[in-house]
């Protein structure tokens, strides 16, 4: 150990970090040594050994200086990756994260008044003027806001849920588990492919607090099925007394069609049918960073809102600059540019754009990339993707990757362990790189990637 450190790689690294920082990597670094020995690999003299161990000491340390959390590149074709991170932000939402992060701000001070303010009044009236509701108010994701709604309204008391919305979503997010960590109580109604408007009116007693619908946004039941709409289920609520929560997921604000999309529920339509709530994340469709929200009547958020939850559940300061910059956005309704919102541009961009990337890409490729890896182009289908319009496929083009030398999971993993990674898919023993989601600036990016694999051997 004390050897280790005292080599000059050492004593320089003993400069700049704690020394039980530096001891802790000699220590990775000496086990290393050790099992490779024990391994049989070839036997050095001791200076050879310490050099070694000097190398990859400094490895070792320059490795543990990078961020953990840092740029990726995203040629999976999948828009709205949970595991990449969701939405990129617009610009001017990334503007304004940095104002905020690099200054002090008036995040909970009435600046006119001068007295304590309340931090989601910057996008209060953004939200209830582009929803078309009462108010509104924002926590840490969707998965809380259901849960915020839930023990609010409905702890110890039923919920109505229909058997066929009591979804599952990526990372063990289940409607279940949250109304019963939420202190409520389940009460299923209908059947899995079919539920009819008697089902619900059955099912209210005493004990019902809530009717809870959930947009199936990450799946559908085709076939013989029947799902009770909004205005409805509202008017059953209302003669019974009991609010109506909608759980939209994606939260689309501006009907997509406008972009040459399908169509997806929008917020405002649904509380214009009667819903009293409606919860949706910031960081799907709506582009902005990764936050829950729930608009609707006034005299159900402020209860809400006074749940000691809402301390433990609320946004920071980036959370809501960063929102409050994508909410202005969408006061451009249908002339908003997909240029200005990146979620916009990837989803509605024309095939033709995404091929001459793609096309750029194979270009730029030196011969002996061409001869490792024989990439060629071919048709690929691009996804949404976090429960947005789980059915719907984009067509795409995507660079697809034979490698001669080795597997295709092999130079997938040698792609990520890049800096920055670049993320693709596995298709048909091939690497798939699709091209809908790498934008212009990272086509080159993506070309250095592979020339460096194929480099490296």
């Amino acid at each position: 150990m004390e050897q280790v450190l005292g080599t000059p790689g050492g004593v320089e690294l003993l400069t700049r970090y704690r020394r039980d920082f530096v001891a802790a990597l000699v220590r990775q670094v000496l086990a290393q040594l050790r099992a490779g020995l024990q391994a049989g690999a070839r036997g050095e003299d001791r200076q050879h050994l310490l050099d070694r161990a000097e190398v990859e000491l400094v490895k070792l340390a320059a490795k543990a200086a990078e961020p953990s959390l840092g740029r990726a590149i995203n040629a999976t074709g999948v828009i709205l990756h949970t595991g990449l991170g969701r939405a990129p932000l617009a610009p001017a939402a990334r503007q304004a994260i940095v104002a905020v992060a690099e200054n002090y701000c008036a995040l909970e001070i009435d600046l006119e008044q001068g007295t304590r303010g309340v931090r989601v009044n910057h996008v209060r009236a953004l939200l209830a003027e582009l929803s078309g509701a009462e108010t509104g108010l924002v926590v840490n994701n969707n998965a809380a806001a259901v849960l915020l709604i839930l023990n609010t309204l409905a702890r110890d008391r039923q919920v109505l849920v229909s058997r066929g919305e009591l979804v599952e979503i990526g990372g063990a997010f289940r409607i279940p588990d949250i109304i019963a960590a939420s202190g409520a109580q389940i009460r299923e109604v209908g059947t899995t492919n079919r539920t009819h408007l008697r089902d619900y009116a059955e099912a209210i007693g005493p004990e019902t607090g809530l009717i809870l619908r959930v947009h199936p946004s990450n799946y559908r039941v085709q076939g013989f099925t029947a799902r009770v709409e909004t205005p409805a289920l509202a008017e059953l609520g209302r003669k019974a007394g009991i609010p109506l929560a909608h759980d939209l997921g994606g939260g689309v604000l501006e009907d997509l069609r406008a972009w040459g999309l399908p169509y997806e529920p929008v917020v405002r339509r649904e509380l214009e049918a009667g819903a009293d709530l409606v919860s949706f994340s910031g960081d799907k469709v709506l582009g902005g960073p990764q936050c829950g929200i729930v608009v609707g009547r006034r005299t159900y958020l402020e209860a809400m809102e006074s749940n000691p939850l809402m301390r433990a559940l609320r946004c920071d300061k980036l959370i809501l600059a960063g929102l409050e910059a994508t909410l202005r956005l969408f006061r451009l309704g249908s002339h908003l540019l997909p240029q200005f919102h990146p979620v916009l541009g990837m989803m509605s961009e024309a095939v033709e754009r995404v091929e001459a990337r793609a096309r750029a890409l194979l270009a730029a490729l030196p011969a002996v990339v061409g001869e490792a890896l024989r990439p060629t182009i071919e048709d690929s289908v691009a996804q949404i993707g976090s429960g947005a319009l789980p059915l719907e496929e984009l067509p795409s083009r995507a660079l697809v990757l034979a490698p001669r030398y080795y597997t295709a999971e092999e130079l997938a993993r040698r792609l990520r362990l890049g800096r920055p990674p670049v993320v693709g898919r596995i298709q048909r023993d091939c690497l798939v790189l699709d091209l809908r989601t790498v934008r212009e600036d990272e086509v080159a990016m993506v070309g250095v990637a592979l020339a460096g694999v194929v480099a490296g051997g």
